[in-house]
This record gives structure tokens, C-alpha cells and sequence, in this order.
């Protein structure tokens, strides 16, 4: 017979459920606006970088009080989800602890145990993180603009929310273990006396408490841990907690070719060969048709490849990126980070416009390039590519930056003067040097005639 417990909780699963995969729908759907690109290539040396960087977290040890913090909380966010299986489980069928009914009792009572060690380590270093952003303040996690606001309070309250969700976990199981000792029926595992690691510390808190108040925390705690988790769930795709799920096909998608290597324009490089030919007006070869104008660059989030929008919402906003950009360090306005916020806060825009246009694509005047990044920003880049090294999954601020700077320069002549002068000479004397082709070499004469008079 099912009950009124279980159908609500039945209705609140189901709700939890459907919400997520609509907003995962939703955010697909906006990363797939971006521009084809193909990352399935090399498969083998994809799913070894995803379990180095992402699984084994290879890149977060440069920073490693940080890098330890962080992986206890993946490791407990992962495992301490087993036991959410089995609230999961009772909730559906009206039980109270069913794998302790399957399990060996003390197997049962040292997974319990296991999960309540990870519980503790998670929420001292939620504790930590809070005290590192609101207290020390860590520069790299407060400092920027782009810091301001929603970013803080997201990051506050995910950190928050994690150590109730754990004080509840051990709540629920100090009470139970209470509730045993006054033999309550419902909360008897056979002869047999569950007292659980962690959680037996909380205990004197509640045995002076009666049957009824006991099983109301318990319950409260139980209830309190379950909603939470759904809220959780479902609060993930506004936050940048995404990447909880987004950093393994993050990683999967990263670019394989060697850091700073560019991909060249096919238009480009067919103008180039032709120029080098000596017939810039030469027709296409046998069976070439003649390439279509091409965009260069991008504009807006469309323009980029899908890859730099799976990059935007993947970002965790923890400013690795912006610590180490040298433009940043000496006072530049570049945020590589804030790029990638930027970039994502556009694209959510373009992606509401869409949704209240039913479908169509409706110019709202605006785009990614000078209304929420402008060219100083961009011209700040020295595509050093440190950004790049330090993002701990993968993240590539710098291909955005290049396909904004392209457009801006060669869609729109927007460049700082320097550069105008040096693409010239580029295009006029193959180098960047304001000297013809035929007078590279007269430097030489002024050395050789040195060197001659010394030898003298």
C-alpha cells in the first residue's frame, strides 16, 4: 500500500528530476549555438587527459592546502551520494534504513561511519572556504569587478548550503542511535546497537530530549537532507557549481594541439599562397570552387565554437586564470576570468531572448564585443597562454579573446595605431620592420665594417 508520504515524496523527486533535465536541456541547447567545431578526434588520448586532469584533479596541486580542500569535498560530494541512494530508496518505500536489512550489520555501520568521516571532512573545508572568501579574503577570489555581487553570494551560499546539508547528515544519525537506546520499534536494527563514528559526539546533545522530540529531529533532519539535495540539484545550473558536472566533458573537449598554436583562416591562407605565387589574381585550381565570404573573428557568442561555450559555463570563477595574467598583475583591465563570465552572462541573455522569441533569433543590438567586453580588455592580451596552464580543467579564455580580437581587427579596422603600422609593413615588406625586402640585409655592412676595423 503506498501512503501520503511516499506520494509526496514520489512528486517531489519527479518535479527535481524534470526541472534539472530542462535547465541541462536549456543550457545544451545555448552551448550548441556556437560555431561547429569538431573535438572527436583522438579518443584514447581524451579519455586519459579526463582522468588525469578532471578525475585526478592533476593541476590543482600548485595550490595544494586549496588542492586537498577541494578534492576531500569531490571525494564526499561523489560517495557521501551512495547514502542519498538509499534515503532515495526509503522515501519511495516508506522504510527506515533498508540496506541495513540487506548489508552485514557491521559493514552497514562502517559505511555508515566511512560516509559520516567524509561528511566532517567536507564540512570543515566548506568552513575553511568560507573563512578564506569572508574573512582573509583571498585576493584572487574577491578581488575584480566581476566579483561583485551575485558571484560572492552564489559562492557563499553553495558553501553554506553544504555545511547544513552535512550537520543534517549527522543530526539524522546522532537521533537514530538515540532513539535506539530508548528501544524505540521503528528505529531497532535486530539485538544489535548502531552507533555511528562521527555522529556519537553529537549524541549528548539529545539524550536528555523525549521519543517524540527525537523523532522529530530525525525526521526534520531526514526531510531537511533530501529537499536540500533536490534544491541543490536544481539550483546548480544558475551557479557556477556547474561544473560539478560540465568539468569531465569540459576536459573530454579540450583543444590537443600544443598551447599557443593558432588555427589559420582558410580564406586567409588561399590569398596568401596566391600572393606568394606571384599572381594574386591567379583563378582557383581544377575542381576548387571559390570560397564564399567569410566572417573573421567573432562577434557574439554564435560566432564562437560550441567548445568556448561549454568553456563559459564550465568556468568556476576561481580566479587561478586572473592570478597569473601578467596584464592583470600590472594593473591592465583584463580578466581573463571575467572573459569567461562575461562570455556565459551574454550568452544566457542571447539564450532568454530566443526562448521569448519562441524559437527565432531576434537581434537585441547588442553583442559579446564592446557591450560586455571592449577592446581594451582584448589589446591588454599578450597570449602567453598562462591562463590557459593554470585553469584546472581545461579552460581556454585565450581562444575567446583571439576570435573577438580578430573581428575587431579585421571586420572593424580597430586597432590600436601601433598595430595598424605593423600589419603594413607586415603586408607591404613581410615583416613587421618599417624596411623594404632588398635592404634587410644592409645592417650587415655596418658589422662586417666593424669587425674589420678591429681585426685592424
Amino acid at each position: 500500500m503506498i501512503y501520503l508520504p511516499q506520494l509526496f515524496f514520489l512528486a517531489v523527486l519527479a518535479g527535481s528530476v524534470w526541472f534539472f533535465a530542462r535547465n541541462v536541456g536549456r543550457i545544451r541547447s545555448n552551448i550548441f549555438r556556437g560555431r561547429k567545431i569538431n573535438r572527436h578526434d583522438e579518443p584514447g588520448k581524451r579519455w586519459a587527459l579526463m582522468a588525469r586532469v578532471a578525475m585526478g584533479q592533476s593541476k590543482m596541486g600548485k595550490r595544494p592546502v586549496a588542492a586537498a580542500m577541494h578534492l576531500l569535498i569531490y571525494v564526499g560530494f561523489v560517495l557521501i551520494n551512495i547514502e542519498v541512494l538509499e534515503i532515495v530508496i526509503d522515501g519511495l518505500t516508506g522504510q527506515h534504513r533498508i540496506a541495513s536489512k540487506i548489508l552485514p550489520h557491521g559493514f552497514y555501520v562502517f559505511l555508515i561511519g566511512f560516509f559520516e568521516v567524509l561528511a566532517a571532512g567536507v564540512l570543515l573545508s566548506c568552513v575553511v572556504f568560507l573563512w578564506r572568501r569572508l574573512v582573509s579574503k583571498v585576493s584572487r577570489l574577491t578581488k575584480g569587478e566581476e566579483m561583485r555581487a551575485w558571484p560572492r553570494l552564489d559562492a557563499t551560499t553553495i558553501l553554506v548550503t553544504e555545511v547544513v546539508l552535512m550537520l543534517a547528515i549527522l543530526f539524522m544519525n546522532a537521533s537514530d542511535s538515540v532513539l535506539q537506546t530508548h528501544g524505540v520499534a521503528s528505529y531497532l536494527h535486530g539485538d544489535e546497537q548502531m552507533t555511528f563514528l562521527v555522529s556519537q559526539s553529537l549524541m549528548p546533545l539529545l539524550t536528555g530530549l523525549s521519543s517524540n522530540a527525537l523523532v522529530g529531529i530525525e525526521r526534520a533532519a531526514w526531510w531537511f537532507h533530501i529537499l536540500g539535495i533536490f534544491a541543490f540539484l536544481n539550483y546548480l545550473p544558475y551557479s557556477k557549481h556547474f561544473h560539478v558536472i560540465l568539468s569531465f566533458p569540459n576536459v573530454w573537449y579540450s583543444d590537443l594541439a600544443p598551447k599557443g598554436q593558432f588555427a589559420n583562416l582558410d580564406s586567409v591562407t588561399k590569398e596568401v599562397k596566391l600572393m606568394l605565387s606571384g599572381d594574386p589574381f591567379a583563378a582557383p585550381a581544377a575542381g576548387e570552387s571559390p570560397s564564399e565570404p567569410e566572417k573573421f573573428g567573432a562577434k557574439d557568442v554564435h560566432d564562437l565554437p560550441w567548445t568556448s561555450l561549454l568553456n563559459a559555463y564550465t568556468c568556476t570563477e576561481c580566479g587561478r586564470c586572473t592570478s597569473v595574467c601578467p596584464a592583470n598583475i600590472t594593473g591592465k583591465k583584463l580578466s581573463p576570468r571575467k572573459i569567461m563570465m562575461d562570455t556565459r552572462d551574454r550568452l544566457e541573455e542571447v539564450g532568454r531572448g530566443i526562448v521569448a522569441n519562441k524559437g527565432a533569433v531576434v537581434e537585441d543590438g547588442k553583442a559579446l564585443l564592446h557591450d560586455y567586453i571592449t577592446t581594451e580588455e582584448l589589446n591588454a592580451c599578450t597570449t602567453c597562454n598562462a591562463c590557459v596552464e593554470a585553469c584546472p580543467i581545461n579552460i581556454n579564455p585565450l581562444r575567446i579573446i583571439m576570435e573577438l580580437r580578430t573581428y575587431a581587427a579585421m571586420e572593424e579596422s580597430k586597432v590600436p595605431a601601433q598595430w595598424g603600422q605593423m600589419f603594413g609593413n607586415v603586408e607591404n615588406n613581410g615583416a613587421p620592420w618599417k624596411f623594404s625586402p632588398s635592404d634587410r640585409g644592409n645592417w650587415m655592412e655596418d658589422v662586417t665594417v666593424k669587425e674589420d676595423v678591429v681585426e685592424a
